[in-house]
């Protein structure tokens, strides 16, 4: 696959540069995001020419579309940016559930609605929105994240309808043993692996690899892809 833009928003870090760096590698453009412009810029400029950094701040969906107004035509679209948030029902900070929901329900919607005349409405067009399998598996903090990632799940099918021939999916991660979040926590890296079938955790090639295939294969639109290699049980 060539000659093809690819919007990755989130992609100066982690998962979303990874990801950013494998569209590059098999002849596609890429337009990575982050918060900071001097950052997404030169994190573009290490990937080579056919990478372009711009800034877009996901939590302030009112600029987002200025943000992304030099964007050409799109031939698909990842939604990768997080933001990890403990929350607990008992112990509730508003300002902070509101930050998360806003950047993954409000940012994700507005980012879509902001490219949509230049996306192309074709089946060769896939969009991915990043979820987590906190959606299914929550853990002590994850209420926020858990509720959120269950409507960016929600947001997928709808889109997939919406949009249509453009496909549209979601993908979950699990615990990512080898990204720049989780590679020092060792004792908790132990813990998950203790109780995966197998014992080793998914990588961010894993991830890579699920994401570029929710994006290429034209059969597949309004599916949750789980990247987890584990079941759902605890």
């Amino acid at each position: 696959m060539t000659d093809r833009n690819i919007v990755v928003v989130g992609g100066t870090s982690g998962i979303g540069l990874e990801l950013s760096r494998r569209i590059v590698a098999r002849g596609d453009t890429v337009i990575l995001t982050g918060r900071d412009a001097t950052r997404a810029k030169d994190v573009a400029a290490s990937l080579g020419p056919n990478a372009t950094g711009i800034s877009v701040d996901l939590a302030s969906p009112h600029t987002i579309a200025e943000s992304l107004a030099s964007v050409g035509e799109v031939h698909g679209l990842v939604l990768s940016a997080v933001e990890r948030d403990s929350n607990t029902v008992r112990d509730f900070s508003i300002d902070k559930a509101s930050r998360l929901a806003t950047l993954k329900l409000v940012g994700y919607l507005e980012t879509i609605h902001a490219l949509i005349g230049r996306i192309e409405e074709t089946v060769d067009t896939g969009i991915v929105l990043m979820g987590g399998i906190a959606r299914y598996r929550p853990y002590p903090g994850s209420l926020t994240v858990s509720t959120v990632n269950g409507g960016v799940e929600g947001m997928a099918t709808a889109l997939a309808a919406e949009l249509a021939p453009v496909r549209v999916n979601v993908l979950h991660p699990g615990i990512v043993g080898d990204s720049p979040f989780w590679e020092d926590k060792t004792g908790a890296l132990d813990a998950y692996r203790s109780r995966t079938p197998g014992g080793e955790l998914a990588t961010v090639e894993d991830v890579v690899e699920s994401t570029l295939f929710l994006l290429d294969n034209k059969g597949v639109s309004g599916t949750t892809l789980h990247v987890n290699r584990a079941t759902l049980t605890t």
